[in-house]
């Protein structure tokens, strides 16, 4: 009990400790504070899908389990990223933001649900589906790949959603600000 409990602080330490660093590394490849955190809300939203999979199987939260979720954190940052950049790169080509917001939204909705169904099909294995992954042991890895399966597909329909309407608010805040 006591081990168990020390490497679920572990973990959640290194998930908390990777966020970060990925926020720093954003600050100064976005040169922006506010863009990393818009990015980085991506997160919670996979964590309510991974959140909600686990209590609705009624599986406990494990080593295995907060693995998936740190591997998902990956994923989703990933995807966020791929979105803000091609905005941050329409608007320096001159683009309005609405018009740069939807062309990027065009453009990288395919990557996305590409990564996304890509992600989901290769987890299935570990989950014991289509007949693949019912060697011993399936029952340990199937947190995992239930925590990054579900948390990816709520994810990535949020993001797709949440992340454009952030990037339009914070831009129309700024630019009022700056005024």
């Amino acid at each position: 009990k006591v081990e168990m409990d020390q490497a679920l602080s572990s973990l959640a330490f290194a998930l908390l400790l990777a966020i970060l660093l990925v926020y720093a590394v954003m600050a100064a490849q976005f040169e922006s504070l506010l863009q990393p955190l818009l990015i980085l809300f991506s997160v919670p939203l996979a964590g309510i899908g991974a959140v909600l999979a686990l209590a609705a199987t009624n599986t406990p939260l494990s080593v295995i389990a907060l693995l998936g979720a740190v591997v998902l954190a990956g994923i989703v940052v990933n995807n966020a990223i791929v979105l803000v950049d091609r905005i941050n790169k329409n608007r320096a080509r001159g683009m309005e933001l609405d018009e740069a917001i939807l062309e990027a939204g065009k453009a990288r909705l395919r990557p996305i649900l590409m990564t996304t169904a890509t992600t989901v099909l290769g987890m299935l294995p570990l989950m014991g589906f289509l007949g693949v992954g019912n060697a011993e042991g399936t029952e340990l890895r199937a947190p995992m790949a239930l925590v990054v399966i579900s948390g990816l597909l709520v994810s990535t329909l949020l993001t797709l959603i949440i992340i454009p309407t952030g990037y339009r608010l914070l831009a129309r805040i700024h630019h009022v600000t700056v005024r």
